[in-house]
């Protein structure tokens, strides 16, 4: 799986890029980044306004997402509200007050994208307006194995690793699904690993599975015989995503949410294990993987934003597939498309909570967008009557968003948010 999509022909190092594969919340909607471009601005308030403030994306594919945040703080010299960003989406402005649209906020990117824009509020210091802008202080970084995009603009930085002493925020954005893992089948004589003929995905029975793994499938993912019992308590336990069914696929769909009724392995012609015994996914590397990045934090907040599952619903069939050009194949580890499982996210959340020592925010993304704002709302039918094209705009606009938190689709993705010697933001109370 490592080779498959990290080798030098990987799937995510060669060719265009994953957008071209499948579709994510990034590609969806610039309400997506709009909704960032908010908790960002959270986050800096938390920060104390830092002369240097970070902005991370990991597993960042071709820079889109931080692109589009690029230009909508005005990094790149185009004023903020031009993007359709930082005031809305879709080219609306926010305080236009139609539904779908995120409204403006009290030190929003609109009021510091430059030094004489800004406006003291009543309840704010007098310090403010001597403050630099958010412009002036962020800095972008992409990792990513890929070679750096040719178009990619300068204010962004291209590494391949995820940089130490961050103070601000860390993205993963469908990240946590591609860090290869193993799979282990459950037989007769407990959990053994199941291996892969790469260029075919036939599978075999091999070893059992070690004792670090072992430990880590006692805790996190019940065997046939183990009861499905509580969520094992953890700091900040998680809220349920209202999704409970996977999206549809085609044409540059998105990937699912949850479940595991979309996997490769349930279609026809597909490779079947030789054990039709309970499947699990080794989410160690995973855990381990967050943990790192966590660590990476000086002060801030990390986010992922994935699908998955939480212990009480592990899918016992697994959901190991494939995306290639829009549509879900079997998950063939030779380099050709994507190779992907789902997350298991208390597990993950559990050891970035363990870096942090401290709590951690675990809800959907129809929960986390609609704090931010996004909420989907149709705009007002009188609209229509008055100016047209803003009702045909507006319409759209809130469209975007509802794909964003549809739960049965992105909006049953979860959001993972871990902060690090700041407070959590609002997890849904707007």
């Amino acid at each position: 799986m490592s080779r498959a999509l990290y080798g030098p022909d990987g799937f995510f190092v060669a060719g265009a890029g994953p957008a071209d594969h499948f579709r994510t919340s990034v590609h969806a909607s610039p309400a997506f980044a709009a909704a960032l471009l908010r908790l960002l601005a959270q986050v800096d308030a938390a920060l104390g306004h830092p002369s240097r403030l970070d902005v991370v994306d990991v597993g960042a594919g071709r820079g889109e997402l931080l692109m589009s945040l690029l230009v909508a703080v005005g990094v790149s010299g185009e004023p903020a509200h031009s993007a359709g960003l930082a005031l809305g989406v879709s080219g609306e402005p926010a305080h236009s007050g139609r539904s779908g649209l995120i409204p403006a906020w009290s030190g929003s990117p609109e009021t510091l994208t430059s030094t004489a824009a800004v406006r003291r509020s009543p309840d704010e210091p007098s310090s403010l307006a001597g403050r630099p802008s958010l412009a002036e202080r962020v800095r972008f970084t992409a990792v990513e194995y890929a070679d750096r995009p040719e178009s990619l603009p300068e204010e962004i930085n291209w590494t391949t690793e995820i940089p130490d002493g961050i103070t601000g925020l860390l993205l993963a954005t469908e990240w946590l699904d591609n860090v290869p893992l193993d799979v282990a089948v459950h037989t007769s004589d407990g959990w053994r690993y199941v291996l892969v003929e790469p260029s075919t995905g036939v599978e075999t029975i091999g070893e059992r599975v070690d004792a670090a793994d072992l430990d880590w499938l006692a805790a996190w993912w019940p065997g046939p015989a183990s009861p499905r019992s509580a969520d094992r308590a953890m700091t900040g336990g998680p809220t349920s995503p209202d999704a409970t069914s996977a999206s549809g696929s085609g044409l540059r769909a998105a990937r699912p949410a949850q479940g595991s009724s979309l996997t490769a392995r349930s279609r026809s012609g597909c490779p079947e294990t030789p054990h039709s015994g309970h499947r699990a996914e080794i989410g160690r590397s995973r855990d381990e993987a967050w943990a790192d990045a966590v660590g990476r934090i000086s002060r801030g907040l990390a986010v992922a934003v994935d699908y998955g599952h939480l212990r009480d619903g592990r899918p016992v069939d697994g959901t190991l597939t494939g995306y290639r050009s829009g549509r879900q194949v079997p998950p063939v580890p030779d380099g050709s498309s994507d190779v992907t499982a789902h997350v298991a996210v208390d597990s993950v959340a559990s050891a970035g909570a363990a870096a942090a020592r401290c709590a951690y925010s675990l809800v959907s993304q129809r929960e986390a967008l609609r704090a931010l704002g996004a909420d989907g709302g149709r705009p007002s039918l009188s609209l229509a009557g008055t100016d047209p094209a803003g009702y045909v705009r507006a319409l759209a606009a809130a469209s975007a968003v509802a794909e964003l938190t549809d739960p049965a689709g992105l909006g049953g993705h979860w959001w993972l948010r871990q902060p690090v010697g700041i407070p959590l933001p609002p997890a849904v109370a707007r």
